[in-house]
Parts: C-alpha cells; sequence; structure tokens
C-alpha cells in the first residue's frame, strides 16, 4: 500500500494506482472525458489537471502513478485555471444544440461546466462545421459536431469488443470519428460506445428521441437475457419502460453488457403482455378474467387428474418461486403417489457452454443453476425427454407449464412444446409475454395465465458461475398478475395463496405504474403540458 495527501486528506491505496482512481475512490471530484477505469489511459482531454508538490508543471491525474509521500492538489488557482482553458477548447466547436440533444439531463459536458467551468469564453474563432446524424451501424447514431474526440469509443472497439470498426480520421480541427471504409459499427456490444460517450455524439436508435431522461426513474435489477447475469439499470415511467443500461461488477459483467441484454425491456411492457387471464373449451374463449380465478378455475380440473399432472419449469423464474412452487406441488401431488413429475424445460442444452469471449453465453436463462440446485433438493432428475415418454405412455394428460417470459430465444423449443403437449386433457400454461404459438395450436381444455415479470418481482438469480444476486421489484406493470409460487398455490388449493388486489378503472388512469419512491424534484411524466410535442418514430414505437 501506498500513502499520499490529496487535497489535505492523507489516503492510502494499493501500489501503481493512478492518482485519478485514488480522487475516484475517496469520492473526490475531478475533470475528466477521455479517462474511463474500464479502457486504457489516452490522456487526450487534458482536463485531470492536477498540482504536485515538488513538480514545477501540472501533470494529468489519468496517466500519473501515486507514489509514497506524494503531495496533490486540484483545487488550487493554477489547476482550476488549466481545467477553465481545457473546458473552452473543448467548447469551442461543440454545438449549443442541448434542447434538441438526446444527452441533455446526462451530459458529462454539461455536468463538468456547472463543476468547473463558469467562465467568460473570450474564444473568437467561428465553429467548424462537421457531420450530422452519422449512421453508424444498425445501433448507433453520430453526430459529428458534438464530439469531443475523447477516443473512449474507438478505444472500446479496440480493446473490449475487439472488433475494431472505430478510428479517428483527418488531423487538427477537421478530425472525426468514423468507421473503417467498408465496415459498419455492427457488434453485440456497439451501445456500450454510446454509455461511455460523455457528450451525446453517440446516440441510440432505439432510445433516440423516446423520452427526455428527467421524465424517467431508475433502479437497479439483474438482466435476464442470460445466464452471465449482468448488473443492470432499468429506466421508466408511466408510459412503459424504455431502456437497460449496465451497471459496474467487478465479478459479473464490469462496466458492460450485450446490446441483445438492452431489449429485455420490450417483453415487460403492456403491449407485450396478456391483459388478463384467459380459458378455451369446446371451442369457445372466455378472456379478460382475473388471472387468481383462472388460476382456481384450472384448480378444479387438477384435482380430478391429480395422478396425471406434470409441472414443466423453464430457468427464468427465481429461486424463491421454484421452492414455493415445488412444493405446493409435491405437496398436492407428488407426495401422494409417490411420483415427481416435475420436469426441467431447457431450450439451449446443446448450446448451454457457448460463450462469446466477453459476456454473452449460450445459456438464455438466468437461472437454470439455481433451478437445478433446487432439483437437487428435492432429488428431482427429470429432464423434458422424461416428459416425451411419460406422454407417449399415456402417464400424463395434464400439463402445469411455466414459460419462458422471453420468448425470443425459445421460438423453436415453444413450438416444439406446444406440438408436444397439444394433445393433452388439459393444459395450464403460465406466462408474462403472449404465446400466438400457444393460442393456434392448443385445441383442448386449455388456460392462460399471466405472469409477473421479473421486474415486477423480487428475488435470487444464480448464474452460470454459481453467483447468487438478489434484485428487488422495480415497479408493477399488471397489476393482478401473479408470481410463479401464487399461481401453483392456487391451482394445488392452497388457500393461504394471496392474490394481488382488483385493478381498478381508477388504477389504469393514474397509476399503470407505481413507484416506491422519487426525489420530490423529479419531474414526473405526467406532468407534461398537454401542448408538448412528443415523438413518433413510426407505428410500432406509436404510443
Amino acid at each position: 500500500m501506498v500513502k499520499c495527501t490529496i487535497n489535505g486528506q492523507t489516503v492510502e491505496v494499493k501500489e501503481g494506482t493512478t492518482v485519478i482512481e485514488a480522487m475516484h475512490q475517496e469520492g473526490m471530484k475531478i475533470a475528466h472525458y477521455c479517462w474511463h477505469p474500464g479502457l486504457s489511459v489516452a490522456g487526450v482531454c487534458r482536463l485531470c489537471m492536477v498540482e504536485i508538490q515538488g513538480n514545477p508543471r501540472l501533470q494529468v491525474g489519468c496517466n500519473t502513478v501515486v507514489t509514497e509521500g506524494m503531495n496533490i492538489n486540484n483545487t488550487s488557482d493554477k489547476v482550476k485555471e488549466a481545467v477553465q482553458w481545457g473546458l473552452d477548447f473543448h467548447l469551442i466547436n461543440h454545438p449549443l444544440d442541448c434542447p434538441v440533444c438526446d444527452q441533455a439531463g446526462e451530459c458529462g459536458l454539461q455536468d463538468q461546466y456547472m463543476e468547473f467551468g463558469q467562465y467568460d469564453s473570450i474564444m473568437a474563432e467561428p465553429k467548424q462545421k462537421k457531420h450530422k446524424v452519422v449512421d453508424l451501424g444498425p445501433t448507433v447514431v453520430l453526430d459529428s459536431e458534438r464530439c469531443i474526440l475523447c477516443s473512449r469509443c474507438v478505444r472500446f472497439t479496440t480493446e473490449v469488443s475487439k472488433t475494431n470498426e472505430l478510428g479517428i480520421f483527418n488531423r487538427g480541427d477537421h478530425s472525426e470519428v468514423g468507421t473503417h471504409e467498408g465496415t459498419s459499427l455492427d457488434n453485440n456490444y456497439s451501445l456500450n460506445t454510446v454509455d461511455i460517450c460523455p457528450v451525446g455524439a453517440l446516440t441510440s436508435k432505439d432510445f433516440r428521441f423516446k423520452q427526455r431522461v428527467w421524465y424517467l426513474k431508475e433502479q437497479k435489477t439483474i438482466c435476464n437475457g442470460c445466464s452471465t447475469g449482468c448488473n443492470i439499470k432499468v429506466y421508466f415511467n408511466t408510459e412503459g419502460f424504455f431502456r437497460v443500461k449496465p451497471v459496474y461488477n467487478e465479478q459479473v459483467n464490469g462496466y458492460w453488457m450485450c446490446d441483445q441484454g438492452r431489449d429485455i425491456y420490450k417483453f415487460a411492457n403492456k403491449q407485450a403482455r396478456y391483459q388478463g387471464g384467459k380459458r378455451y373449451n369446446q371451442g369457445q374463449w372466455v378472456t379478460d378474467e382475473a388471472p387468481g380465478h383462472v388460476a382456481m378455475q384450472a384448480s378444479k380440473v387438477i384435482a380430478q387428474n391429480k395422478n396425471k399432472t406434470a409441472l414443466i419449469l423453464t430457468g427464468q423464474y427465481t429461486v424463491e418461486e421454484y421452492e414455493i412452487a415445488i412444493q405446493s406441488f409435491l405437496a398436492s401431488v407428488g407426495n401422494s403417489i409417490g411420483i415427481k413429475n416435475i420436469y426441467h424445460w431447457n431450450s439451449h442444452i446443446s448450446e448451454i457452454n457457448n460463450f462469446d469471449g466477453t459476456l454473452l453465453r449460450g445459456d438464455r436463462n438466468p437461472n437454470t443453476k439455481g433451478l437445478i440446485k433446487v432439483f437437487e433438493k428435492y432429488n428431482i432428475q427429470t429432464q423434458v425427454e422424461d416428459l416425451e415418454k411419460a406422454i407417449e405412455a399415456g402417464q400424463i394428460d395434464t400439463a402445469i407449464v411455466a414459460g419462458p417470459e422471453d420468448l425470443t430465444y425459445y421460438k423453436q423449443s415453444n413450438q416444439k412444446m406446444v406440438s408436444l403437449i397439444s394433445a393433452l386433457k388439459n393444459i395450464v400454461w403460465l406466462q408474462s409475454t403472449i404465446n400466438p404459438e400457444l393460442e393456434e395450436k392448443v385445441k383442448s381444455n386449455l388456460f392462460i395465465i399471466p405472469m409477473k415479470s421479473y421486474l415486477e418481482k423480487s428475488g435470487t438469480f444464480i448464474n452460470f458461475n454459481g453467483i447468487e444476486q438478489s434484485f428487488r421489484a422495480v415497479t408493477t406493470v399488471m397489476s393482478q398478475a401473479l408470481t410463479l409460487g401464487q399461481a401453483i398455490g392456487l391451482m394445488m388449493g392452497d388457500q393461504k395463496a394471496v392474490l394481488p388486489a382488483a385493478e381498478t378503472a381508477a388504477d389504469h388512469a393514474v397509476k399503470p405504474f407505481v413507484q416506491e419512491s422519487r426525489p420530490a424534484s423529479q419531474v414526473m411524466a405526467e406532468e407534461r403540458k398537454k401542448n408538448e410535442f412528443i415523438y413518433k418514430r413510426g407505428a410500432t414505437n406509436e404510443r
């Protein structure tokens, strides 16, 4: 360990720690643009200037290693003047388009100016006009005029994604970020460049012009897109979920997440969900029933066919839900006949060990390890293959299927499962998202029970590496939707199962999303003026 003094405070850090890292560890503020803890040091913005006792010149904090006894400060007039000059040069060609910039409200340039700038500019040179709305690839748009050439995005594609699409071209004030000839920014981690861009030069096509950030709430949770279990934040308001961004976790995902994981918010929004329970019997649909009511109706046919009822589980629910569901099922069905008709439906067995070398894994379930752990606890060793044999032998005529929350990577497997069980006498399907394949092909006695999405419940996922990660509910989207434990409990005749409160018309109109808390100063989307313009980007994004 090395001891030094920073702004009059004694600090102890690991050997090899840079000044800027030491200041961040202690929560001290220091101006910077190009430095990012997940990337190599570039030292091009010249904002992280510090004064070191005994050194006649100011030094950059990102590339200066702390040594024993070093006395550092970044609060002197000399440092403040240097930072202000640096900011002035960064702003010399930056357009004043904050009112239309997607980054407004979370812009590093705005933050740095308010913290370290607030000067009267003496620059008289005209601004350089550069390219706007440059299509870099399928996910990212570039506004070259806003770019301050921090090189973060270039270093990311070189060091993290290792795809090398981006570079800085031309010289002097004509320099611009762009893609190499014949290539586009098209890799599975491209949207991380948007996250690390400090000034809004890179924007996401998916989020662009959808919402102002001050209308959004945010909460940490776990990505359920694959078995890595990246730590993330979801951004939402009363209109729905709008984006997902990574949260640093050294053991799991570092600073990054894949582009595919950023789409997980879409299937949690209302337009992708079952709005109410559904039943199909003798060619007739009964729709828009309360999920709890459908579950209790299903309990009647299950009670008549206990000896031939199977429970089929996917790795997309929480450890706590598996525990309650399996205990309820075994207490009502399994123990009474000495058979554990519980099966693990995993659509990615052949790909489960695939890995792209960065974060994305072949197992597209967040909690396969958690389900296996609970199976081991109750000595359950069955797979879908065993279910096929049991159906062929006539041992199963009723199936309770805890379907996947995200059907994106279950399409073919979903077709196979629907085909496998379609001839059964009774089918109870538990799922949060709409399943057209199921509704179209199943003509037997069918119960569809809407489930809570993972953003609406608290619990634990265990990732591929055995790391247990707990998360809490973000908000409520469908107030009457059930958890897996509630649904199985009701179907097994558990009168203690707690049902969600009935949703009223007032709930729909005023609180389609429920927030636990918010700062009093935070503007809410529902407080917009009626004449405020709302962007519409095609039929799929209209609200």
